[in-house]
């Protein structure tokens, strides 16, 4: 059949692979339609508010709630000493930790969950919350690793059977004779230390929950802001000791996750067991300062990174050492088998003969940190460490920073590509994307602008950041949470009027899920977009599916889609077969249409099809046009991006703008051009705020320095400066039913790198080899003045 004579329909117009169609659920936003968990309205409901620690480290004496019972409409008041009757005063982490629900022996962070009230309005119970007594007995708080290790520091987790210090974990991989080997052969060894300081994901919606057990029917349904509703309807059921079957979890619209809503709160628990007691919804919603303070953290670790190089540039190999302050509680949401989840992804994209690479976890009294903010698991650490000891060794040779990476780039030929370290990367063309990144900065005028602004006493800069980043986690070899397997799934019901309604285990917070997973069936089976209704979030209905975070979305849910729809299809061409009167061997597709080999023009519709499925199947078949898949991944997706970015630095102020910033991302297939923009575009403005002006960081005393929005600065529009995004380069995954490799998170990893080395590629001739972030005006100027370093570390002075 010649191009000429093809019917298929055009993707673009149905809305299919391609296509910038416009965000289906925006819909109900922008009119303020959105269906949230505080909009939640139950009859009966009551109101659920929490008594915070305003110490980090202490113990406690004595709970007196009388006061607020005593309150008109206080309905309940929850205490660790009444979870504990019930086993709930402890609940596991996704670590295979411990947590407490509510504190019964001691609190171990600033901000801990102490006590609960459940009362008519949430009102009521925020006052009763500050008529509970609470008797403290102050210990000594630890905000860093180093004063954990200290050999006199206080046990933190001395409720754990063993545990006689601070530290939580030890851990390595790689090659430490070979990796000592290279190092003695080097002619020159590069160092770098610092600190990816904590985080927080700041959600615009906080955390929150509304619990409703039917005592009549045995079932516990919960609204709640989760990302991940199956793995949370498991964790209950082991918690609460309920049958799983009895449990439904509904995550309705929600207001942005970024990894701070796939750990299980407190909050959860108690709001499910109050509703259990009293018989009755009960809410409870965070407020903001609940959520900055107590929720999942991430980032806080520390690098003591060395390079093994030859004096023409070549990479011999690299050692690196990690300390992570996870908090009070190892709550990391991360593959079981890993401990400081895929750290070890660092130097994927370079061709490095050996590693070594070891790694520390230590307890502190912080709230427990660890989430996969906008990153898979640690990754983020991983591609700032490399890219800021990529910086360091090229000035260490007096090597063009640009030259230096691509000498060691892992080259077209040589996928797939084993790493020093294990992982297996399958695609890319990384030279190609720093040649289009450095053509559209101006990197060589830029050079020479840099010289004779400096002559003049002006500080110029430019940052590099080139990275791989392992998505998709994970195929069932290697990966599973709490034991179950990171597959995904996706369920597709084809009605007889060509009309269809997909769900998956994944969830969205708005990644647009309702528009993609759209496009990726009218791709498969030439269903326009609009005729495709998507739902997610509920466990009742929904296939069992692991969530959404890690930038799993496209690289294992959007591959279910995939398959699923490719199973409908082939059930449709047995159809057409039998529509058409000819043996299924006979029978060919193009977009939208099956039809006769031998015959062109003799053909049938998916609609068609579709509508035979229910009402003229072969003799054998079984009715219906439905089917379910799920997809265990055989390998990670690997993008690579090249990040860009001139500043100019005020040696009077410290002060430093971004003058340009572009952006190069190679993700394989773009389902949607406009949504990929836009993802690369909220990661590059998050990577931004982490380089300049997001702190949030403890004081001596243990108190959390940031733990409101006057304190922890989130760019608005007027901060954020603009970015070039490049998208020339196209590398399909092999592997990846469409060829997609994921994009939501890529430019919130690589690019904070790019941010750091611009400023202190103009600082380059005071000798400063590190500022931590966030590169305030204030560190600048001290690096400028003193000529030295300056470490984020906590403690920080309050003088």
């Amino acid at each position: 059949m010649t191009t000429t004579e093809s019917r298929a329909l055009d993707e673009i117009k149905i809305g299919g692979l391609g296509s910038s169609r416009k965000r289906v659920e925006d819909d109900r936003f922008i009119r303020g339609k959105g269906n949230y968990t505080d909009d939640i309205v139950l009859p009966g409901m009551l109101h659920m508010e929490i008594l915070r620690s305003p110490l980090p480290h202490a113990r406690i004496r004595s709970i007196d709630t009388s006061k607020a019972y005593a309150v008109p409409g206080v309905h309940l008041v929850l205490t660790g000493e009444l979870m504990a009757t019930r086993n709930l005063a402890w609940m596991p982490t996704l670590s295979y930790d411990t947590q407490a629900v509510l504190a019964t022996d001691k609190v171990r962070f600033q901000g801990q969950e102490v006590a609960c009230v459940i009362a008519d309005d949430p009102y009521i119970a925020k006052d009763a919350c500050e008529l509970i007594e609470v008797d403290y007995e102050p210990l000594p708080p630890i905000v860093n690793p180093w004063q954990g290790l200290s050999p006199d520091a206080p046990v933190i987790r001395d409720d754990k059977v063993n545990q006689t210090d601070n530290v939580i974990y030890h851990w390595e991989v790689g090659d430490q004779a070979g990796t000592d080997r290279a190092f003695a052969q080097a002619d020159v060894i590069s160092q770098l230390e610092c600190h990816y300081p904590r985080s927080h994901p700041s959600p615009i919606e906080c955390c929150g929950s509304v619990a409703d057990f039917n005592r009549a029917t045995s079932k516990l349904t919960v609204y709640m802001t989760t990302q991940a509703p199956h793995i949370i309807r498991a964790a209950v059921a082991m918690v609460a000791e309920l049958p799983e079957q009895m449990i439904r979890i509904v995550s309705p619209d929600i207001g942005g996750g970024f990894g701070n809503k796939v750990p299980i709160y407190p909050g959860y628990v108690c709001s499910i067991l109050a509703s259990i007691l009293l018989e009755r919804p009960v809410k409870w919603i965070e407020d903001k300062t609940g959520n900055l303070i107590s929720t999942g953290f991430a980032r806080d670790v520390y690098l003591r990174g060395e390079m093994a190089l030859r004096r023409d540039g070549k990479i011999l190999a690299f050692r690196m050492h990690t300390d992570a302050d996870h908090g009070a509680f190892f709550a990391d949401a991360q593959p079981s088998k890993f401990k400081i989840g895929l750290i070890h992804s660092a130097f994927a994209a370079y061709d490095v003969p050996v590693a070594h690479l070891t790694a520390r976890g230590v307890y502190t009294n912080k709230a427990p940190g660890g989430v996969a903010y906008r990153c898979s698991f640690r990754v983020t650490e991983a591609m700032f460490f490399q890219e800021r000891m990529v910086q360091a060794a090229a000035q260490d040779l007096g090597m063009d920073q640009a030259a230096f990476r691509r000498m060691n780039f892992v080259r077209d030929d040589d996928f797939p590509h084993r790493t020093p370290l294990g992982f297996l990367t399958d695609s890319g063309q990384y030279a190609k994307c720093l040649d289009v990144g450095l053509k559209a900065i101006g990197y060589e005028n830029f050079k020479q602008e840099q010289a004779e602004a400096r002559k003049r006493g002006r500080l110029l800069g430019l940052g590099i950041s080139t990275m791989t980043e392992p998505l998709g986690a994970g195929n069932s070899r290697e990966y599973d949470i709490l034991g179950i397997k990171m597959f995904d799934s996706a369920e597709l019901k084809v009605h007889m009027s060509g009309k269809a309604i997909l769900r998956t285990g994944a969830k969205t917070q708005g990644q647009g899920h309702e528009t993609t997973w759209a496009q990726i069936v009218a791709h498969e089976l030439g269903i326009p977009a609009d005729d495709i209704v998507v739902e997610e979030g509920d466990t009742d209905t929904a296939p069992f599916g692991m969530g959404t975070y890690a930038s799993r979305s496209t690289p294992v849910a959007g591959a279910a889609v995939a398959m699923v729809s490719r199973k409908i299809r082939a059930k449709a061409r047995k159809l057409a077969a039998h529509l058409l009167e000819v043996s299924e061997e006979d029978v060919e597709w193009e977009l939208g249409r099956f039809y006769v080999r031998s015959s062109p023009q003799r053909g049938v519709s998916i609609q068609e099809c579709a509508m035979a499925a229910y009402s003229n199947m072969p003799d054998g078949m079984e009715p219906g046009l439905e089917n379910t898949a799920y997809y265990d991944p055989p390998n990670l997706t690997w993008p690579f991006a090249v990040y860009i970015v001139t500043v100019e630095v005020d040696p009077e102020t410290g002060v430093w703008d971004v003058l340009r910033m572009v952006a190069v991302d190679d993700c394989g297939v773009r389902i949607n051009p406009m949504i990929v923009e836009g993802q690369i575009m909220g990661g590059l403005t998050e990577a931004y705020a982490m380089a300049s002006m997001q702190f949030i960081t403890f004081d001596a005393d243990g108190n959390c320095v940031g733990s409101n929005y006057m304190d922890y600065l989130l760019p608005s529009a007027w901060e954020t400066p603009g970015f070039e995004l490049h998208s020339e380069v196209v590398t399909p995954c092999p592997h990846h039913p469409i060829g997609a490799k994921g994009i939501g998170e890529c430019a919130a990893v690589g690019g904070p790198a790019a941010f750091v080395n611009a400023v202190m590629d103009a600082l380059s001739w005071t000798g400063v080899r590190n500022i931590d972030m966030p590169l305030l005006p204030d560190r600048v100027w001290e690096a400028i003045t003193l000529r030295r370093d300056v470490s984020g570390a906590p403690p920080v002075r309050q003088d």
